[in-house]
This record gives structure tokens, sequence and C-alpha cells, in this order.
């Protein structure tokens, strides 16, 4: 029974030979390397000796590693909603493959994150632009390093580092799931795979270290980016746009045939655990059980409220009906836009981000449906342009009064700090962009990126996957 179901779900279809860009058939060899690398990963991992816990001074607080184990898996629960809510806007015959090009960051970058990740981003500093890949590489040891980062220990845990580099992993995991919604309905998987790993390496990790380590080029130059506007949402954004110009438009977009989402109710299940997890996202950034992370949670929920409502009214002022759809694209815009400033800003202010970031992106996807740029569900005026106004908006309302680790914005007579958080979100902009560009260019050139024409006509579930709703 089980077979024949199977047979019905997933028809026998002739396989094609997996042929490069240059025209030639990949060997087995070239099918059997990411096993074998995995496999070798697998080998390695035994012969890393074990080390003791850390048990000096500072002492970990309780009431903190129980709430950044609950943050950590809050903000892995915005995995799986990232794809309901991508594979809720695709056509029927691509909702898998959208939604397991999501999913399968889980898988991809946990176990990159433990190899090599972590120590690129938090890893002692070279130079201010990326960590020693050797400092915790396989996690090792780092039971037994004191809670501390940067070269004087300027940021001191109350956490062990393995629970810090834990949370970590999660924004790793979701940032390349991002991208997923530029390149929908046209990449192939295996492609994707590899453009999620190269990504993760030389995009990520760096801006991770820039931003987030204390010896990091943007964290010297004093940018504030409390949980990811510029290391998740700009880099995620920023790549997205590079991989719809590298891809080229869908057939569909090239002849204007209309496209419906295939599941609303995918779409509002996944906004639902988006905005759920986010606040593990956000008040987890805290890093701590406090009056920061409550502060960081409320402007969190403002923001995203106001968004949805923002999103959906100015679509009613220009004649639109007000849609479910329109709702959780506002409300995932104020999320995003309010990132960067969870922990910095006021709760009033926090509503004025998420309006302006909610009307701005929803003229940006206007806008863009007029162009011949087809990001599929539109990840860069949504992520993108949501990161760079909350990166900016940051610049403008952060008040020391709301954490004095911070600044005084723009509106608070902080000049100086507001220009270098643009010079900031600048560097961030450019650099994801051209990196991801460069990125998506060499893939092609190993490997196909696009799938074939019939295989896009079919639909990626089949054709990539052998499988359907």
């Amino acid at each position: 029974m089980l077979e024949y179901a199977e047979e019905i779900a997933s028809p026998s279809r002739k396989r094609e030979p997996i042929v490069s860009a240059r025209g030639h058939e990949h060997s087995g060899l070239a099918a059997a390397m990411p096993f074998l690398v995995l496999g070798a990963i697998a080998i390695v991992g035994i012969f890393i000796p074990v080390v003791a816990d850390f048990s000096g001074q500072p002492a970990y607080q309780t009431a903190d590693i129980v709430w950044m184990l609950i943050a950590s898996a809050l903000v892995l629960l915005m995995t799986p909603g990232l794809s309901f809510f991508y594979g809720g806007m695709v056509s029927k015959k691509n909702v898998i493959s959208t939604m397991l090009q999501s999913f399968i960051a889980t898988g991809l970058m946990s176990v990159l994150w433990v190899v090599c990740g972590f120590s690129l981003a938090f890893g002692t500093s070279w130079h201010g632009l990326i960590g020693n890949p050797l400092s915790y590489a396989f996690f090792h040891g780092i039971n037994g390093h004191a809670p501390t980062l940067g070269v004087n220990g300027q940021i001191v845990l109350t956490i062990p580092l393995l629970l810090y580099a834990l949370f970590q992993m999660k924004f790793a995991i979701i940032t390349p799931a991002l991208v997923v919604g530029a390149t929908a309905e046209r990449i192939r998987f295996t492609a994707y795979v590899l453009f999620m790993i190269l990504f993760s390496l030389f995009v990520y990790a760096p801006l991770a270290h820039w931003a987030w380590h204390p010896d990091g080029i943007l964290y010297k130059l004093g940018v504030l980016d409390f949980a990811g506007g510029t290391v998740v949402h700009i880099s995620a954004g920023c790549a997205a746009l590079a991989g719809a110009l590298v891809l080229k438009p869908r057939k569909v977009h090239q002849y204007g045939e209309p496209t419906k989402p295939a599941r609303i109710t995918y779409v509002l299940l996944g906004t639902g655990l988006l905005w759920f997890g986010w606040f593990g996202f956000n008040a987890g950034s805290a890093l701590t059980a406090s009056s920061l992370a409550v502060s960081a949670f409320a402007t969190t929920n403002t923001a995203s409220a106001a968004a949805g409502l923002a999103w959906i009214f100015f679509d009613a002022m220009r004649g639109r009906k007000p849609s479910a759809l329109g709702f959780c694209i506002g409300a995932v815009v104020g999320l995003v836009a309010i990132t960067p400033a969870a922990g910095y800003v006021g709760i009033p202010q926090s509503i004025f981000i998420g309006f302006a970031a909610a009307v701005i992106s929803n003229l940006a996807v206007h806008w863009k449906s007029k162009t011949s740029i087809d990001d599929t569900l539109d990840v860069f005026p949504c992520h993108g342009l949501g990161g760079i106004v909350g990166m900016i908006l940051t610049g403008v309302f952060a008040s020391k009064k709301i954490n004095p680790a911070g600044n005084d914005g723009l509106w608070y007579g902080g000049t100086s700090f507001f220009l270098h958080q643009l010079l900031g979100m600048c560097i961030a902009v450019v650099y994801a962009f051209c990196v991801s560009w460069l990125l998506f260019k060499l893939i092609n050139w190993i490997y196909p990126l696009r799938v074939k024409e019939e295989d896009e006509e079919v639909g990626l579930d089949i054709s990539q996957h052998d499988e359907s709703l």
C-alpha cells in the first residue's frame, strides 16, 4: 500500500544526468562528494579530545541560562515557520521544494557552525575582519573556555560560551534560509545547498564578526545592531537581490502570467511561528533574563503589530482589499525592522519603526512589480529594505535611557553616532550584495543554478525531489 501511494505521488520519470555549466556530465564522485565530506567530518570528530567544563569566574546565572535555552529553541522554531511562510506563497507545484530549501538549513548550518562557523564569527579576531577558524573548531574545548569574547574579555557572559554559540547558531541557520524566497521556483536544490554553505562562510560569518565581536570593525566603529538588522536581514536581502539578478526571471514572470499562492493558511501559520520565535530572536539577544529582555520583547511585538496594520490600512487607502497575505507580510516586515533596534529604542518609537518600514516596503514591492526583477517572494523589499530602515531608525531613536551600553540617536542629539550607523549600514549592503553576486556567478560556472525549462514547467517538487502535495 505504501509503495503504491509513493508511486502515485512520485511518478517514475527518466532521471537526467547532472550536467555542468560547461556541458560536462558530473561523475559519480561528484554526486557522492557531499556524503563523503560529511563522512570525513564525522570521522574527524571522533578524534577531537574532550575538555572538562569551565567552572571558574564569573559565575553563571541560572536564570540567564534557562532563558537563553528557551530563546535558542524559539529562534530555531523560526526556520520551520519561515518554510511555511514561503511555502504558502509559491505555486502549488513548488511548495515542497521551497519549504525544503529553507528547512535544510537546520542541518547544513548546524554542522558547519560546529566545524568552523562559530570560530569564523566569534573566534580570535584577525584585524577585526574575521575570526580564527581554529579557535573553536568542532567546538573543541568550548566548554573549557571562560565565558568571554574579545582580546581583553570586553564581553563577559553570564551563560556558558557553549550556550552562546548555540544561540548564535540559530541565527546562522535562518539567514541563508531567508534568501530562498528570491530564487524560488527556478533554482536547483543542489546548487542552492552549495550557495548556503559559501554564503555562510564568506558573507554571514564576516558580517557577524564585524558587528557582534568586540574586536570587529563595525563594533569598534560604534554601529549598533541588537539582533541582526545588518548581520541577518540586510545580508539576506542583498543576497536575495543578487540571486534574482543572476538567475533571471521565471517564465511566468517573463510572460506576465498570473500566479496564486498555494496555501494562504500556510502563510498564516508561518507568520504565527515567526512572530512567536522572534521573541527569542530579539529578547534573547539581551543575553540575560533582565529588564532589557522585557523591553526588547515589548518593542518586538509592538512594531510587528503596527506594521501589519499599516500594511493593510495602506492597501485599503490605495483602493485594495485588506488581505490576510498583506497583514502577514506587514507583520514580518515590522519584525525585521525592529530587530536591530529592539534593545535600544522605547516602545512608543517602535510603533513608528514598524509603521515606516511597512509603508516603505509596500511601496517597494509595488515598484518592483513594474520592473523585470524577479525576486519571487519580495525578499529584498521586505527583508533587505526592512533591515535598512531598521538600522537607520536605530541611529535615529536609540537611547541610553533604554540601554546604557548603546548610544543616543539623532533624535536625541547623537549626530556622530547616526553617521556611523549609516556608514556601517552602507558597508554591509555593498559587501553582502557584491560577495553574494560573485558566489552565485561562481556556482553557476561550476554547476548550473537554474533548472531546465521543462523542469520549471512541471514544478520543482517533482523535478527536483519526486514529491508532491
